[in-house]
C-alpha cells in the first residue's frame, strides 16, 4: 500500500500541482501569450479551489490524524500506536499459528499454480490471479519512496527491520484471505461478495458475539468506502501525473499544464477494465503485475551488476544499523520502528484488503488462498524493498545526496545512464494503474456490504470512482488524502479484532489443511483440464454438467447415510420401550 502520510513530502518534490509557473521564454508570439495567460488563470482557479478545500477540510484532517496515529514518546521516539497495534498481531498470529511463513509455504506452490482446485469450484478468479490483485494494490511507491524514506530517516539498518516485519506480515495476510474465503458469501448469478465485513458478522455471531460483529462490520465498511478513495485512487493518480510531468521536461513539459489529461487517459483505461468486474481486473492485474516485478527487478538488477563488490558491505550496513545505530531516531528502537512502520503501511497487512481479493478464488477449501496470500508480503517487503535498499546502499547515495523519497531512487537509476530513469517513471506509473484498478474493487465490495449488493449503488460508485482519477491527477487536495488515508488505517482496528476473536477457528482450518496434503487426503486435481490453473479457469459446459452430477450424488449418498442413522435410532428407541 502506497501510504499517503509518508509520502507526504513526495507530494512536493515531485510537482505542486496547483502552483505550476509559467514558462516566459515560451510567450514569444501573441498566440503564445494569449495561451499561457488561459493556463495561468486556469492554474490559478485550480490553485483557489485547492484553497478553498484546504481551508475547510485541513483542520479536520489534521485533527482526525493526530488521533489515528497518535504516538507514545518512549525514549525520546515517538511510536505510532496503530504501528503497535499491527506490529503485536502479525507477532502473535505467526506464532500462534506455528511460523507457518518458514513451515508452510512449500504447500503454496501447487496451490498457486492452481492444481488443487477445480474450475467448476465456486469463485470467479484463479489464486494467481486474487495474488495478483493484490499485489497490483500494494506493490507500489511505498516500496520505491518508501524505502528510501526509511534508509533517510533511520539509515540502512531500517531496510532490515522492513525485511524482518514483511516476514511476519505473512501470516496476517493468510489469516485475512483464510477467513475471507470462509465467510463468503456466492450470489446467485456465481458473483462473489466477500471481505471482513463478512467475517467480523457471521464469524462473529458464529462464537456468540453477534451484535459486536455488527456494528464492527458496518464501522469496516464505510471506513473502506471512503479510505481507498484517497490511498487508492485519488493520491495514485496525483503522483501518476506528476512523475510524467517531471519525466517529460518538469515546468517545460507538453503535459505541465494539462494534468486533467493525464487523469482523463487514465481514467479512460480504468474505465475499461474496472466496468468488467473482479473477472477483468484479475485479468489486468495478472498480466500488469509480473511485468512490472519484471521490469522494476531487472533495472535494479542492472544498478546491482554495476556495483557487485559493494553488497556485501550493503548487507553488513544492514545489519549493523539495525542493531547498533549511531544514535539515529534514537537508536535501536528509533531504527526498528522506522522499519516497522514502513514495512507495515507498504503491505498493507492488518487492512483487509487481502480478504477481498482473495474471497473471490475458486476453491471450496478457505486455507488455500491463505497459502496463496503469505506470498503477498514476501514478494512486497522481503523481496522487492530489499532490491530497492541494496540500490540506494551500493551506489552510497544514502549519506550524500540530499533527495529523499522517489529522487533518492531516481538518482540511484541515473548512476547507470541518464535515460535510466524512465524505467523507474514507467513502473510508478503502471503501479500506480494497478493500485487504482485493485482499491476500485475493494470499494465497491464495501459499498455492496453497505448497500444490499445493489446494482445501482455498485455503477454509481464505478462511475464516481472513475471521475475521481481525472480529480487526483488535477488537483492536490492534501487535506483530503490525508483524512481519508487516516481513514485507510482505522480499517485496520475492527479487522485485527476480528482476527483476534476468530483465531482459534483460523488455526483449525489452516493446520486442517497442511494435514489433508501431509497424508494425501487433498490431491492434485485428475484429469489436469478441470485445474483452476493461473489463466484460463472458466469450465466448460461438459464440466459444469458432470460437477453439478457429481454434487447431487454427494447429497443424494448424505441422505441416504442420514436416513440410514435416523432408521437405527428409531430402532433402538423401539428396543428400548
Amino acid at each position: 500500500m502506497n501510504s499517503i502520510i509518508e509520502n507526504s513530502d513526495q507530494i512536493h518534490d515531485i510537482a505542486v500541482l496547483d502552483s505550476i509557473p509559467i514558462n516566459a521564454d515560451r510567450m514569444a508570439t501573441a498566440s503564445h501569450a494569449v495561451a499561457e495567460t488561459q493556463a495561468a488563470a486556469d492554474i490559478t482557479a485550480a490553485s483557489g479551489i485547492d484553497q478553498a478545500i484546504e481551508s475547510f477540510v485541513g483542520p479536520i484532517a489534521q485533527a482526525f490524524s493526530n488521533v489515528v496515529f497518535f504516538e507514545l514518546s518512549i525514549g525520546g521516539v515517538g511510536i505510532p500506536l496503530i504501528v503497535v497495534w499491527l506490529m503485536a498481531a502479525a507477532v502473535f498470529l505467526t506464532v500462534y499459528l506455528r511460523f507457518q511463513p518458514i513451515r508452510g509455504l512449500k504447500y503454496s506452490i501447487g496451490i498457486i499454480r492452481g492444481r488443487f482446485t477445480r474450475k467448476t469450484d465456486p469463485g470467479q478468479v484463479s489464486s494467481f490471479q486474487a495474488l495478483a490483485t493484490e499485489l497490483s494494490g500494494t506493490v507500489g511507491l511505498g516500496n520505491i519512496a518508501g524505502v528510501a524514506v526509511a534508509i533517510t530517516v533511520g539509515g540502512p539498518g531500517a531496510a532490515l527491520w522492513i525485511i524482518i516485519f514483511g516476514f511476519f506480515a505473512m501470516t496476517v495476510k493468510m489469516a485475512e484471505a483464510t477467513l475471507g474465503v470462509k465467510y463468503r458469501k456466492i450470489q446467485a448469478d456465481g458473483t462473489v461478495s466477500g471481505g471482513p465485513m463478512y467475517y467480523l458478522r457471521d464469524g462473529l455471531a458464529e462464537i456468540g458475539r453477534p451484535k459486536l460483529g455488527k456494528f464492527l462490520a458496518v464501522f469496516y465498511a464505510i471506513a473502506t468506502v471512503i479510505g481507498v478513495i484517497g490511498a487508492g485512487n485519488l493520491f495514485q493518480a496525483n503522483q501518476a501525473a506528476a512523475i510524467l510531468v517531471k519525466a517529460t521536461g518538469g515546468d517545460s513539459s507538453f503535459l505541465a499544464d494539462k494534468l486533467w489529461l493525464i487523469g482523463a487517459v487514465v481514467a479512460a483505461l480504468t474505465a475499461l477494465v474496472i466496468l468488467g468486474g473482479i473477472k477483468k481486473i484479475g485479468q489486468w492485474t495478472s498480466k500488469l503485475t509480473p511485468m512490472m516485478a519484471i521490469l522494476y527487478f531487472l533495472s535494479i538488477l542492472v544498478i546491482l551488476v554495476m556495483n557487485i563488490g559493494e553488497i556485501p558491505h550493503a548487507f553488513a550496513l544492514m545489519f549493523t544499523g539495525a542493531f547498533t545505530p549511531d544514535g539515529l531516531t534514537g537508536g535501536v528502537i528509533g531504527v526498528a520502528i522506522v522499519g516497522i512502520q514502513r514495512a507495515l503501511f507498504s503491505n498493507a497487512a492488518g487492512i483487509g484488503s487481502a480478504a477481498m481479493a482473495h474471497a473471490a478464488s475458486k476453491t471450496t477449501k478457505p486455507a488455500t488462498e491463505g497459502f496463496v496470500a503469505m506470498w503477498e508480503p514476501l514478494i512486497d517487503s522481503v523481496i522487492i524493498c530489499t532490491l530497492t535498499s541494496l540500490a540506494i546502499i551500493t551506489t552510497g547515495l544514502y549519506g550524500s545526496s540530499s533527495e529523499d523519497g522517489i529522487g533518492l531512487t531516481s538518482e540511484a537509476f541515473a548512476t547507470v545512464a541518464g535515460w535510466f530513469p524512465i524505467l523507474l517513471t514507467i513502473c510508478v506509473v503502471l503501479f500506480a494503474f494497478s493500485t487504482i484498478l485493485a482499491y476500485g474493487y475493494y470499494g465497491q465490495q464495501a459499498l455492496g456490504y453497505l448497500t444490499g449488493n445493489s446494482k445501482k449503488a455498485d455503477k454509481a460508485y464505478q462511475i464516481f470512482w472513475i471521475l475521481a482519477v481525472i480529480v487526483g491527477a488535477s488537483m492536490s487536495l492534501e487535506s483530503v488524502i490525508a483524512f481519508s488515508d487516516a481513514i485507510f488505517f482505522l480499517m485496520a482496528f475492527p479487522n485485527l479484532l476480528g482476527l483476534y476473536f476468530l483465531s482459534r477457528i483460523l488455526r483449525l482450518e489452516i493446520l486442517r489443511l497442511r494435514k489433508r496434503i501431509d497424508v494425501g487426503v487433498m490431491r492434485e486435481i485428475t484429469p489436469a483440464e478441470l485445474q483452476v490453473g493461473m489463466g484460463d479457469h472458466e469450465p466448460t459446459a461438459e464440466q459444469i454438467k458432470a460437477a453439478e452430477a457429481g454434487r447431487r450424488r454427494k447429497r443424494d449418498k448424505l441422505r441416504e447415510v442420514r436416513d440410514s442413522l435416523k432408521a437405527k435410532k428409531l430402532e433402538r428407541a423401539k428396543r428400548g420401550d
